[in-house]
């Protein structure tokens, strides 16, 4: 009766306009979506609780709602810690009522449901949840047929990501490893939960800079326009061209002419500058390519053409004040002013992060916009969100833009990751290093005399990409994190390389059990997975939940969760493989005497929902290690 209810509550979120069939359309849909979707045990157990503590206290608005999973089997499996802040809530309106009277009423008016098997008050009013194993069975055997499948997080939206987004004709660093990583991942997540996300790579590729760039081509390369320029290396050949900005001002005088020739697209500047702009965008995309990542290419070039229409909006509506020549816009409750046109008339960052909001909006569609960019530039996008709610273009209750903000990454000195001489970090240097050392771990634990040289490759790209990445998403983005290799690829902890080897373990049982994948689809069709023994209830338990931790992720944007959150699962199966065994064999002869396949279901499902999690973080594991 409650999945229904449940379910129903969905329906009614759905739009008409959102469906080019109709509204029955969109219901099957949501309908076949839910039927198939992992349960979020939680989400049920407030919309559980909730009602029971409405019909009983219908006087009290928004009543605290504290249902979270038990932390010692003793007090069952869930607890609702209610009744303590209704007490205080009930005092204030002058009723005496104890938090245990509190919790009987509401455990009296639980409604009807197929989750909860028993519920106990226990101490001063906490109300212990005993689940129905019976549920947790059925929940697993549906995860082994339809494979791992999203949880319902609301209907079908439009994502707009932006991240990653390195300087044109400057090498990747350190400093993009974080809005690279973190990025992606994030783009994972909802594009897993069925969103449609547009993965967007805001390039550096306009300004002063490239009219100095250009001058420097026609020195260097004065032919350009009919041969290719050998321009491999664009750090240096930007380094040349800005020593010569800063101390030769005839040539700094024609790189501005070039500046204003490129805005007004001139063609031979035009050809130059996209000259620069394919060279850097080809070293960009090998990184990319390496760790597998996905994004479209949209530099603030894209924007120049919408700013006109962006400051004369701003005109027209009353919000631009002149300050010293410049256009500048005050925004309440803000610190600073927007300057949306310089006094000699250009454009500036404000001027594009407007045109480029204003386009995710209108032309996008976007119900969310997230900016992975920084912790450095928090108030800069809190001015711009407030200046595009100011104008009118969304509305923050309807559409969710948002600043996914990161810390920086250290040096084990506790400083900003440089290298020796001072310089900042090249990301591909970085990776390389990675590539090695992952080679050299695999060698010391003698990987390379048991696998062959395909699987040992497959297995160092696995290692290095995912300690790297893996490194990064386990600390709280908002956080400072010290980059260290010797403890991303330490395999004890929680680390990729721990979770890594363990998957590969977990994967290892049912192939040394001479088990095909055909006869587990076979045996989760017919057989019922046990949870009688202590640590399959609690493993059964910890798979089922993921979509809890997928919801909170969805709405915090703290990857880190879901890094906890595998590691749990990884240890808890530790727990269970050591107490049940799942293959049992003759001492003496090696022979396998009895598989109990209930167990062996068990370790395919949190094979399973690990391999999820490490798709979300960006992350491939290989069968054999």
């Amino acid at each position: 009766m409650y999945t229904k209810l449940i379910h129903r509550d969905l329906f009614t979120q759905l739009k008409i306009k959102d469906c080019p069939f109709g509204l029955s359309w969109s219901l099957q849909e949501e309908k076949n979506r839910s039927v198939k979707s992992m349960i979020n045990i939680n989400v049920q157990l407030q919309e559980i609780f909730g009602r029971a503590i409405r019909a009983s206290y219908p006087e009290l608005v928004n009543a605290p709602l504290a249902v979270t999973p038990s932390q010692q089997p003793k007090f069952g499996d869930y607890q609702c810690n209610s009744a303590m802040a209704m007490t205080q809530m009930l005092k204030a309106k002058g009723e005496s009522v104890s938090p245990f009277e509190i919790a009987n009423k509401i455990v009296r008016n639980l409604p009807e449901n197929n989750l909860i098997e028993k519920t106990e008050i226990a101490g001063p009013g906490f109300i212990n949840v005993h689940i129905q194993k019976n549920l947790i069975s059925k929940q697993l055997t549906k995860l082994l047929v339809n494979g791992v499948q999203p949880p319902v997080i609301g209907e079908k939206k439009r994502v707009v990501v932006d991240f990653s987004s390195p300087n044109i004709a400057k090498e990747m660093h350190v400093g993009h490893l974080r809005s690279t990583i973190i990025g992606d991942s994030i783009c994972r997540l909802f594009e897993f939960v069925g969103h449609n996300v547009l993965r967007l790579n805001h390039l550096g590729d306009w300004g002063t800079q490239f009219g100095m760039l250009i001058a420097h081509l026609q020195d260097k390369f004065p032919n350009y326009l009919s041969v290719s320029p050998p321009i491999g290396d664009l750090q240096a050949f930007y380094k040349e061209s800005k020593k010569r900005f800063d101390e030769d001002q005839e040539f700094k005088k024609r790189a501005y002419q070039c500046v204003v020739q490129l805005q007004s697209k001139i063609p031979n500047i035009i050809k130059g500058w996209n000259l620069i702009c394919d060279v850097s965008r080809k070293e960009f995309q090998k990184i990319y390519d390496f760790l597998d990542i996905r994004i479209i290419d949209r530099g603030e070039s894209y924007y120049q053409d919408k700013m006109i229409q962006v400051v004369k909006e701003f005109e027209e509506k009353g919000f631009v004040e002149l300050d010293e020549g410049r256009k500048v816009v005050f925004i309440p409750g803000c610190s600073i002013p927007l300057t949306i046109e310089k006094s000699d008339g250009g454009f500036t960052y404000d001027t594009s992060d407007l045109a480029a909001i204003k386009q995710r909006l209108f032309e996008e569609k976007a119900d969310i916009i997230i900016y992975v960019v920084d912790n450095g530039q928090g108030i800069h996008f809190q001015t711009v969100f407030s200046a595009a709610e100011m104008i009118g273009w969304y509305d923050a209750k309807v559409t969710r833009v948002e600043h996914a903000g990161f810390g920086v990454v250290l040096g084990e000195d506790k400083k900003k990751f440089k290298t020796r001489s001072g310089d900042t970090v090249r990301l591909i240097d970085l990776l390389e290093e990675g590539l090695k050392r992952s080679m050299d771990k695999l060698k010391d634990k003698e990987r390379d005399k048991v696998l062959t040289t395909e699987e040992l490759e497959a297995a160092q790209k696995a290692v290095a990409i995912g300690c790297i990445k893996y490194a990064d998403l386990s600390h709280n983005r908002m956080n400072d994190y010290i980059f260290s290799f010797d403890k991303m690829l330490d395999d004890r902890g929680n680390t990729a390389a721990y979770l890594l080897y363990a998957f590969t373990r977990i994967r290892s049982i049912a192939r040394l059990a001479n088990i095909s994948d055909g006869q587990l689809r076979k045996a989760a069709q017919e057989t019922e997975i046990g949870l009688q023994h202590e640590k399959e209830w609690k493993l059964g338990k910890c798979i089922l939940r993921f979509p809890e931790i997928l919801q909170k992720i969805f709405y915090d944007l703290l990857l880190h969760t879901l890094c906890d959150y595998l590691y749990e699962l990884a240890t808890t199966f530790t727990e269970f493989y050591d107490n049940c065994y799942c293959v049992e064999k003759d001492r003496q002869t090696g022979q396998i005497v009895k598989v109990n396949m209930s167990r062996m279901l068990l370790c395919d499902a949190t094979a399973a929902v690990m391999s999820k999690g490490f798709e979300i973080l960006g992350i491939k594991p290989v069968q054999r290690m």
